[in-house]
């Protein structure tokens, strides 16, 4: 018997945890959290909520960046977990064929019934990969269209398809694919006549800003695309699976039926990553051609029994929960009252988004002090605004949000979908006290601006 105790593990050396980080990981990530105050200690987690070393709730609306759709440790999904385990399944023989990957195919398919197949990865990015991988096969043609501010992904294919420059400086070369602005149908079209687009990769909602695409141009999109035959992927990593009050956002939008659909994050229901793209049966049936063609893409950890269990758990209890009518009521009641806050305060311009998807946006005041403090900011470091929001939410009041996107005065909300009205009630009054103090003039949020300023002068 092997001497290993995880739970002593983590008793003797967790209270390392910054240290290792520091020492044996990417170094500038505590480095960061301690310069922002956001170096907690968290202990525990469920649903909604973490748990500090004192016993302090922590109200999470961020999710993961959306991983934890169900919220943290749903107990459907830890029971299927434990059954998997139990089960002591003959996993990833690579020579026969599972009865789970093809159960959650099928249930995954219901929810887009235009579509035939699936092929399952391990992450939103290998996701994304495949479906630029198979919409190239497919079509014969090379070039991938992209939309500026687009977020796909960080490894090689994805990154060529991701509209920040942030993301892609100094990892050139890249895949030769194009931007062209969201919403903008005659840049399309003019790329399209040139005949060598094998697709238009798109997010419903973009998560850098949580902008949507205009009313009617997914449909136009796609009809563009299909005339010069080229394909429409949807990326629905973070937008799918109840998010925007759609099982996918593209649903929004009478008429679309995307080639190729990219899913991940909350499909993992918190505890196993996995990736899926779902696609037309003529377009996997042109990649995998022939038996000599079987390996031709494949992925080492795709389609095991721990992901596929975690992902039917969660299928499951979406239905049996209802989360997405859940998720569209409780986005409508968070995004109407905070749009009643416009008037009150200068400093905050918009909210936009669909469902449990929100963007909050601060602009320029009118009034003179604090229109002198915000250039002050600008002038330093457009973003810093918004930090200077999330800052005080998680410091005073344990609320975790996230900017979203650098040099954006946006915050983004993508909480656990399972949130109610007792968590919309408590951002509520945290955000509007704030606001408060940032339109009072509070010493503390305009200190901490100030400190962020030094600091963003210092790194240019």
């Amino acid at each position: 018997m092997t001497g290993f105790d995880l739970t002593r593990l983590l008793a003797e050396r967790g209270g390392e945890r910054y240290d290792l980080h520091t020492r044996h990981l990417n170094h500038q990530l505590p480095r960061m959290l301690h310069t922002i105050g956001f170096d907690k200690v968290y202990e525990r987690a469920e649903g909604a909520y973490f748990w500090d070393t004192e016993g302090q709730d922590y109200l999470d609306m961020l999710a993961g960046f959306g991983v934890m759709g169900l919220g943290r440790h749903h107990p459907v999904v830890r029971k299927a977990l434990h059954d998997v385990l139990d089960a002591q399944l003959p996993d990833l023989t690579r020579f026969d064929c599972q009865p789970l990957p093809g159960l959650l195919a099928e249930k995954l398919l219901g929810h887009a019934p235009h579509l035939d197949r699936v092929f399952f990865g391990n992450s939103g990015t290998e996701a994304v990969e495949t479906a630029l991988k198979f919409a190239r096969y497919a079509t014969g043609k090379p070039r991938i269209l992209y939309c500026t501010h687009a977020f796909h992904g960080l490894t090689t294919g994805s990154l060529s398809v991701n509209g920040e420059d942030g993301f892609r400086d100094g990892f050139a070369p890249l895949l030769p694919d194009t931007a062209v602005p969201l919403g903008d149908l005659d840049a399309l079209a003019g790329e399209l006549a040139k005949g060598d687009v094998a697709a238009l990769i798109v997010e419903p909602i973009q998560g850098k800003g949580v902008h949507e695409t205009p009313p009617g141009y997914l449909r136009a999109a796609q009809d563009l695309l299909h005339r010069h035959k080229a394909l429409l992927i949807a990326d629905e990593v973070q937008t799918g699976l109840g998010r925007t009050g759609d099982f996918f956002a593209y649903q929004h939008e009478d008429g679309v039926a995307p080639d190729l659909v990219c899913v991940a994050k909350a499909l993992s229901g918190g505890y196993v990553p996995v990736g899926a793209t779902l696609g037309k049966d003529w377009i996997f049936k042109k990649v995998y051609s022939s038996m000599d063609r079987v390996l031709v893409h494949s992925a080492s950890f795709g389609s095991n029994a721990q992901a596929m269990a975690a992902g039917l758990a969660v299928l499951a209890v979406m239905e049996d929960e209802q989360i997405v009518a859940h998720a569209r009521h409780t986005g409508d009641l968070l995004r109407g009252r905070l749009a009643e806050l416009i008037p009150k305060y200068e400093l905050l311009h918009d909210v936009r988004g669909r469902g449990l998807m929100i963007g909050i946006e601060f602009g320029r005041p009118t009034s003179l002090g604090l229109r002198g403090r915000w250039t002050m900011l600008q002038a330093a470091r457009k973003g810093l605004f918004a930090q200077m929001v999330v800052v005080p939410l998680l410091q005073r009041h344990r609320i975790l949000t996230q900017v979203s996107g650098d040099h954006l005065e946006v915050i983004k909300l993508i909480p656990p979908l399972i949130i109610g009205e007792r968590e919309v009630d408590r951002f509520l009054g945290a955000f509007t006290a704030v606001m408060d103090d940032a339109h009072g003039g509070g010493n503390l949020m305009w200190d901490f601006g100030r400190t962020l300023v030094k600091q963003a002068v210092a790194h240019r």
